[in-house]
């Protein structure tokens, strides 16, 4: 039995120590790691999705830092680095895609269903209030809702 719990404790301690572990600086240039902390925001992880490059801990993201990173030694600058990632992987790559022709309906496609949406419940609740016909109580029908709503009603039954 003690084995089995030392067994386990080692387990959890090496996958813990695995799925804490956090990006390390790869440089000691406190300027160029900023610099790809800015630019990292920008972009997007491949593998995550839903988060930038500088958030995700997966590994194409640490590879994609590193490459980040001998570009910026290289001396070239931020638009260059964002032109050859989107060459390389396309508008997916950025957080922030463009507004350009391929990514209309990316950016206002929501808006055309919302404008759809509401000009068509306009149109059914317009069509349904002119379908409704007025019909008055007729006398008898008011004296029962009166009698049926008066303070006094409830006390006959009882």
């Amino acid at each position: 039995m003690r084995r089995l719990i030392g067994l386990v404790f080692l387990v959890l301690l090496v996958f813990g120590q695995a799925i804490g572990q956090q990006a390390q600086p790869l440089t000691d240039d406190p300027v160029l790691e900023k610099r790809l902390n800015n630019l990292s925001k920008e972009l997007r992880c491949l593998v995550c999705q839903n988060e930038t490059l500088a958030d995700s801990q997966a590994d194409l993201a640490e590879d994609l830092r590193r490459e980040i990173r001998e570009q910026m030694r290289a001396g070239k600058s931020d638009q260059e680095i964002i032109n050859f990632l989107t060459q390389r992987y396309g508008q997916f790559i950025l957080y922030r895609p463009r507004v350009t022709p391929t990514t209309y309906l990316l950016w206002f496609g929501p808006f055309v269903l919302l404008l759809a949406g509401l000009a068509l419940l306009f149109n059914y609740i317009r069509k349904r209030r002119d379908q409704i016909e007025e019909h008055p109580l007729t006398v008898v029908q008011r004296k029962m809702a009166e009698e049926l709503l008066s303070p006094d009603s409830g006390k006959d039954s009882a």
